[in-house]
């Protein structure tokens, strides 16, 4: 349904993990601390987060650098496998590759992930019913934001396989009525230190 006013969603996944996941690193830490302090002023309605640690400890990282914004905590924001594409869907050359990759995804992801993925964009994409413009920022896992920026930019629903973003990046969607999503910043790192950029990133894609 389209509103009568436009969304901007703030997409954020999480900071750097410990290696066992159970929470963040001293660098995930400031990476979200950081964050916060860049997203001062901006009028948000609600942080919302998976319930994962990782996730959680960065919203309410970002959360502690504004002022009274709710917290709230979603499976739909979790992590999940948000599409298992189909052999025939994917390029040839890429195919196996792709295949060898979801199949390390478990029966329950595999279950639930798509049915997520579908709630998710009923939650947060799309102009909304109201009088003034909505901010509303999701501190997530990288699968979502690809599954999300993918879907602004109308591309084939495997199309969130090869999306990558860093640890605490941000990537701002617009959601205008009567117009098409806007991707307005995309894994975008400038309020972090050159040390704490492009974790959460394979080493060959360092720049």
């Amino acid at each position: 349904m389209t509103g009568a006013a436009t969304r901007y969603l703030y997409l954020v996944r999480h900071g750097e993990a410990l290696p066992d996941e159970s929470g963040l690193t001293e660098g995930g830490r400031r990476q979200a601390t950081l964050l916060g302090r860049r997203l001062r002023g901006i009028p948000f309605t609600a942080v919302h987060h998976g319930p994962l640690p990782r996730a959680e400890q960065t919203a309410r990282l970002i959360a502690g650098q504004l002022k009274g914004v709710p917290l709230h905590v979603s499976e739909v924001a979790g992590d999940y496998v948000p599409y298992l594409p189909e052999k025939e869907e994917l390029p040839a050359e890429s195919a196996d590759f792709y295949l060898r990759f979801l199949a390390g995804a478990g029966e329950e992801e595999r279950k639930h992930g798509p049915a997520l993925a579908r709630q998710a964009l009923d939650l947060f994409t799309g102009a909304v019913p109201d009088e003034e413009d909505r901010h509303e920022l999701v501190v997530t896992h990288n699968f979502l934001v690809a599954w999300l920026v993918r879907d602004a930019m109308h591309a084939p629903k495997w199309r969130w396989l090869g999306l990558n973003h860093g640890n605490a990046a941000l990537t701002v969607i617009r959601y205008a009525p009567g117009r098409p999503a806007s991707l307005l910043v995309s894994n975008d790192m400038r309020h972090l230190p050159s040390e704490l950029r492009w974790t959460g990133f394979p080493a060959q894609q360092h720049i």
